[in-house]
């Protein structure tokens, strides 16, 4: 079997923390190797987006390749600009399919401008589609906090244009699969949900002391984590906030705790630092905390494990996560997360037992329980302990195999339709 992977506005290799960089990038990586070593061939589709990095790359291993096609200006660009070149994205991949003389059983996308591009590839090859949106625009939209945040109607017209048309949606949760039908009106029948997957050959829990020496964490500091991009979404002003009440509690006083922020660049000039960031280091500053809280920038994918173990607690802030992939990966290092009950979160962390729920905003309810588990070791590391072998259930060797499944029955269902 060979898949056509669509990535289009993002490569999988990209560091983590950049502006469209996070849960998909890990999910397309990790889920073309462990496809690899079941001999599936895959060539992941992206756009060049640097005239130095060659345009074929074998880094996913198994034979399997990355495929960074030129289609427009090689540099990082905006997510609404990428949709004008859309067209020499298709050219590219036909082009290297022709060249290679390959022919491809299925495609999978993943965002909406990859879908695209996808519906287009399948008129042509005779090939189902598999789609995933990883994150939805009505969502979006609906927590949205300035006109500036609202998802495109292009967007909005597209994901309702890969629901009747995609041969089979991939939702991450049954809080996805809901959204599908609610909102959009989705026929179910055409919906799987399959989770992202862990890698847990990587992510375990490292010795803290270990992990702590690793990663420079300062002497006689508890730190927790937050891992992501730096955007309003995100809520990382939320956490901020939860931090100065802490603080005005006297809690920082009984416990010395270090906030570390992974994403973005901090050491960017004030002209090229993005208005969230600067936002949430002037917020940092308005409340007396810059010697609590480090921005520490962007971070290579393969040093994260040594970050999530050194964290007493992993925060994610979010007011809409279709999954939470940052939440998986900290619980695989046996560290628990407080996160907001929202979206995928709701459903991946499991309250009370691998940490806890907030209401999302709320930085009163996320002072509290951050306090409570500051507070008491040994619930720490019970969840940890417990969080640890949940994880274990999202291994990538059982959600591949949830995946083959889905590409079978898909390849089946169409070949019937053809015959």
């Amino acid at each position: 079997m060979r898949i056509a992977m669509l990535s289009f506005h993002t490569c999988p290799l990209a560091t983590l923390g950049g502006k469209d960089t996070g849960g998909m990038n890990v999910y397309v990586r990790d889920l073309t190797r462990e496809l690899g070593r079941r001999s599936v061939g895959v060539d992941v589709f992206t756009r060049s987006q640097d005239e130095h990095v060659p345009h074929v790359l074998h880094d996913l291993g198994f034979g399997n390749r990355i495929v960074h096609i030129p289609a427009g200006p090689e540099i990082p660009m905006p997510k609404p600009e990428l949709v004008n070149y859309l067209p020499q994205y298709l050219e590219g991949i036909k082009e290297f399919a022709y060249k290679k003389d390959l022919e491809y059983d299925l495609i999978h996308s993943h965002y909406w401008l990859s879908g695209l591009a996808a519906l287009e590839l399948r008129a042509e090859w005779g090939v189902p589609v598999v789609h995933m949106f990883h994150t939805l625009a009505v969502m979006k939209n609906r927590v949205a906090r300035s006109p500036e945040e609202n998802a495109s109607e292009l967007r909005l017209e597209s994901e309702i244009r890969l629901l009747n048309e995609a041969d089979r949606i991939v939702a991450a949760t049954q809080a996805e699969l809901a959204q599908l039908q609610w909102l959009y009106r989705a026929d179910t029948n055409r919906i799987v949900v399959v989770p992202p997957g862990v890698d847990t050959t990587r992510f375990y829990s490292i010795p803290k002391d270990e992990a702590v020496e690793f990663i420079g964490t300062p002497a006689k500091h508890c730190m927790l984590l937050y891992v992501g991009r730096i955007e309003p979404l995100k809520g990382i002003d939320t956490l901020i906030e939860a931090m100065a009440i802490m603080k005005q509690k006297g809690i920082l006083d009984i416990f010395p705790v270090c906030l570390a922020i992974i994403g973005g660049d901090p050491e960017v000039s004030d002209e090229q630092m993005s208005a969230e960031t600067e936002r949430l280091q002037n917020l940092r500053k308005s409340l007396g905390l810059d010697d609590m809280i480090m921005f520490l920038g962007k971070q290579d994918q393969d040093t994260l494990q040594y970050y999530y173990s050194a964290a007493e607690v992993v925060v994610v802030p979010s007011h809409y996560e279709s999954f939470g992939m940052v939440a998986l990966e900290s619980m695989a290092c046996g560290t628990p997360v407080v996160a907001s009950e929202t979206g995928g979160l709701a459903f991946l962390v499991k309250d009370g037992e691998t940490g806890f729920h907030v209401p999302a905003a709320d930085p009163e309810a996320l002072a509290d329980r951050l306090i409570e588990l500051m507070q008491d070791h040994e619930l720490r590391e019970k969840m940890g302990r417990q969080a640890s072998e949940y994880a274990k259930e999202f291994s990538w060797s059982i959600i591949t195999d949830q995946v083959l499944e889905l590409y079978a029955a898909v390849l089946a269902e169409y070949r019937n339709e053809l015959a």
